[in-house]
């Protein structure tokens, strides 16, 4: 494995301290997670609490626009402020979006975001994260109003959405340690930072002849070696043109990727199944070389000779001292590593 320790994108991201700990767990606990005045979360598993049961106080007319509500510094990576005529309410999930980014659609597993979140009963924030580190979620992990504003949004986006309790934490009895109640309208503006993607992007770059072939099926890359002997030095090709940031040596990166052994022709590790992650200065020596001032989005092709894979062989990968390896590598994410 290329990295010192391999691991899904997730959790490699989260142990190289680019997120808060409570976001980057599948349902954090809202108690967990640093906010501007509260301890929250738009998880879906929101804590009920002893007095979860209670209903507002006030019967409030659901509105059927968001037209009630105005967004001070509306702009996309400014700190909003939400003004609403409290109490108000929602009938039912509706979602603007204020600024449309020009990035990539989300990831649905990994949505990196600044939030800011109201309650429309009293008028007051609850939660929210503008001025710290963006929070990274899985939309399939946040109460359903929350997954409704993000999902097919594109990177670089504000969205403006407004939740009744049902969508929001009605099914965990409401959360008396930040005063949401059952039934309680939320309203929320999420900057969308980034995300990590699916797979390569760019144009497809044509490489010279007489290096290893690269073929697609269903999704992964396979690499045919040629019948000669392996160049000497270290090979770095791009094989499409990227879309995104270049990459640094100090960066935390999510990749898919496969390698082959340039020896036998064969398959030595996929990771084509899951997205694997962490940070680039943890690689083997070909993989710092080469990826550094690659872009996001690139599909990579790297021929490394011995000195830059394992000059004294490995267990895990299969490979044997002295074998030039053959890797594909999808860039689907970096960002410098935040401490």
């Amino acid at each position: 494995m290329p990295f010192a320790a391999s691991k899904t994108a997730a959790a490699a991201i989260c142990a190289a301290a680019l997120l808060t700990l409570a976001a980057c767990g599948s349902g954090a606990d809202p108690s967990a997670t640093p906010t501007d005045t509260a301890s929250a979360s738009p998880s879906a598993s929101a804590s009920a609490s002893a007095s979860a049961s209670a209903t507002p106080t006030t019967t409030i007319k659901p509105s059927n626009s968001l037209a009630d509500i105005t967004v001070k510094n509306p702009e996309f990576g400014k700190k909003p402020t939400v003004v609403v005529d409290a109490p108000w309410a929602i009938d039912k999930t509706r979602v603007k979006v204020m600024t449309e980014g020009d990035g990539p659609v989300v990831n649905p597993s990994y949505v990196f975001a600044h939030y800011i979140g109201v309650n429309a009963r009293t008028g007051k924030v609850f939660d929210g994260n503008f001025g710290s580190t963006e929070a990274m979620f899985d939309l399939s992990s946040v109460v359903p109003g929350f997954k409704t504003a993000l999902e097919g949004k594109k990177v670089g986006s504000r969205v403006l959405v407004a939740m009744p309790g049902s969508d929001g934490y009605d099914s965990s009895g409401g959360n008396s340690s930040i005063d949401v109640q059952v039934g309680d309208t939320l309203i929320f503006v999420i900057d969308i930072v980034d995300t990590v993607l699916t797979g390569p992007t760019g144009k497809a770059i044509t490489p010279p002849k007489g290096l290893p072939t690269v073929t697609e099926a269903d999704g992964k890359p396979t690499i045919t070696i040629p019948q000669s002997d392996p160049p000497a030095k270290l090979v770095v090709q791009p094989l499409t043109a990227g879309s995104g940031r270049k990459v640094t040596a100090k960066d935390v990166i999510a990749v898919n990727y496969v390698a082959y052994s340039w020896q036998t022709g064969k398959v030595i590790e996929d990771k084509y199944d899951a997205v694997d992650g962490g940070l680039l200065s943890s690689t083997i020596p070909g993989w710092q070389k080469g990826l550094v001032g690659r872009k996001v989005g690139q599909r990579v092709l790297l021929v490394l000779p011995p000195e830059d894979n394992y000059p004294q062989g490995s267990n895990s990968p299969p490979v044997t001292a002295g074998d030039t390896l053959v890797y594909v590598v999808d860039i689907l994410y970096a960002a410098e590593q935040k401490s």
